[in-house]
């Protein structure tokens, strides 16, 4: 049993939803919770639409049913988990009747959920940006957590928790330190002995015990000058962040700005400088995908003009700061310092590196690679931990002046901000230009015809765009994309963030929307 969460999987990662619809059509069941009725619905077992942002009262809800009716799996919890207790206590708040009326499932519906997800084991969570793009996304992903540890659905194949990383190297970024929090290998910066280690392998003293600071923390330091140069590497933030507006503001209130991508983009606009980089074919390297999988990256072609790997282009720099880093190539780098310094990779050398790649972790030259984590149960930390959380709404929801709720995502033929496929000419044919989807009884209700112009607005912006009319979207919701620039989303979406990850809540704010007339604009 696959349970999909807050993931469009069709459109967002249609390479594994094709083996996730196979499975489903070798007899294996899917249950989908999303608000909208997109494409994955029509193989789903059991489709629950609830209402964005309304996840924890679902996810509660449903625990609440398994417990009460002994659903669970006891043995599981008892023996391998703590916090049982609290989470108990937290979820029997959270009736099916209570939880109905916050996220717009029926009572009925949410046992018979319940019911569905302990009737098979395994069964395998995923989810996507769709659960962590709110300001409560931690909390999303806790609840995910409490919920497949009270079925007992971890330490095993088939099951866990799956985040579905919203592109190719999200993984192995983190792994290779790319957090605020963490060295290479994730020991916190916190510890004394960590940045000891670090220090003594990178030949520097008086390494930061400091957490550094969270990206939109940054691009809010430029403006009051306590960020004085910021180096981007890779992202087109002038359209990607929420509310373009305050983004290109801060990007302009850089005294010194640096991009370092492949092509020009919104974001270059602002930059002193610009190194041009060669893009993943052109790179020897590695990639690391959700299931922390391994795989080499082969030069398939030179880089053009004065393009050059992006560890050349760092390596420079240091040298111009007074810094002689040793290793001369992406499998040096790998053998002589990623695989030496984080525990969890040291067994992963490039010669082994062939075929289909190696899991972390892989602490030893002969180790195989760890297929699924926490076997029989054992987690890092020991036990698994329960943390009981509430459900808080969206920071912007639908009232009087703005009536219903944009939510955000991706579309088939286009990636992020089309830095790269809007230059397809072949994608830009099957989708050309951006469009408000909203709901059949909403169009109806404000007379909208199918690809009439309208103008939807927030309390930050408003774009002018075609509606699309269709049944994947429920009333009060309007959904778009953020890949065309004129009307992309990131226009009108509320720059709040999670408290802990400081990720942008892009999956809710308030809009409303107004006839469009071409001659009075």
């Amino acid at each position: 049993m696959f349970l999909v969460i807050g993931s469009n999987m069709t459109e967002a990662h249609p390479v594994a939803s094709t083996f996730l619809k196979n499975a489903v059509q070798n007899g294996a069941k899917l249950i989908v919770f999303d608000p909208r009725n997109h494409k994955l619905c029509d193989f789903a077992t059991m489709h629950l639409p609830l209402k964005v942002g309304s996840d924890i009262a679902l996810l509660n809800a449903i625990m609440n049913v398994l417990i009460t009716e002994d659903l669970y799996d006891k043995r599981f919890v008892e023996s391998c988990t703590t916090g049982f207790d609290a989470i108990k206590e937290k979820v029997m708040g959270y009736t099916p009747e209570y939880a109905s009326d916050i996220c717009g499932i029926s009572a009925d519906k949410i046992r018979e959920a319940a019911r569905l997800l302990a009737s098979v084991k395994p069964a395998m969570l995923c989810y996507t940006l769709g659960i962590t793009e709110h300001t409560c996304g931690r909390n999303n992903v806790l609840s995910t957590a409490n919920l497949q540890m009270l079925l007992g659905n971890m330490g095993m194949e088939c099951g866990g928790v799956n985040p579905l990383r919203g592109q190719n190297n999200v993984q192995g970024a983190c792994d290779m330190g790319a957090l605020p929090n963490v060295f290479p290998g994730y020991p916190s910066v916190t510890l004394p002995a960590a940045r000891e280690k670090f220090e003594k392998a990178w030949g520097v003293t008086g390494l930061s015990g400091n957490v550094g600071l969270m990206m939109p923390q940054m691009m809010e330091g430029l403006v009051s000058k306590k960020i004085r140069a910021f180096y981007i590497f890779g992202e087109n933030l002038a359209n990607s962040e929420p509310d373009i507006r305050k983004v290109e503001h801060e990007l302009s209130s850089a005294e010194f700005l640096v991009c370092q991508d492949i092509f020009p983009t919104e974001t270059t606009r602002f930059a002193h400088v610009v190194f041009p980089a060669a893009a993943w074919s052109e790179n020897e390297g590695t990639f690391t995908n959700s299931e922390r999988r391994v795989s080499r990256v082969r030069t398939a072609c030179p880089p053009p003009g004065l393009a050059k790997p992006n560890w050349w282009i760092f390596k420079q720099i240091a040298k111009r700061m007074g810094h002689d880093w040793q290793s001369d190539s992406a499998q040096e780098i790998w053998d002589n310092e990623v695989s030496v310094l984080a525990p969890s990779l040291s067994g992963i050398k490039y010669e082994r590196l062939e075929n289909n790649g190696l899991q972390w972790p892989c602490t030893d030259e002969q180790h195989p690679g760890t297929c699924f984590l926490h076997q029989n149960g054992e987690f890092t930390c020991g036990r698994g931990r329960f943390m009981a959380v509430d459900w808080t709404p969206p920071a912007e929801v639908a009232d009087e002046e703005y009536p219903l709720v944009l939510s955000t995502g991706r579309r088939l033929y286009h990636y992020h901000t089309r830095t790269q496929t809007g230059r397809c000419e072949g994608l830009n044919e099957l989708l050309g230009e951006e469009t408000a989807d909203i709901s059949i009884e909403d169009a109806r209700r404000m007379g909208i015809e199918h690809a009439e112009k309208i103008r939807l607005k927030s309390r930050r912006g408003e774009v002018v765009v075609k509606a699309r009319i269709t049944h994947e979207v429920p009333p009060g919701m309007v959904w778009m994309a953020f890949h065309f620039r004129e009307t992309c989303a990131n226009w009108l979406t509320n720059p709040v963030f999670d408290p802990v990850t400081c990720t942008a809540e892009y999956k809710a704010c308030a809009v409303k929307i107004e006839k469009y007339n071409e001659k009075s604009n």
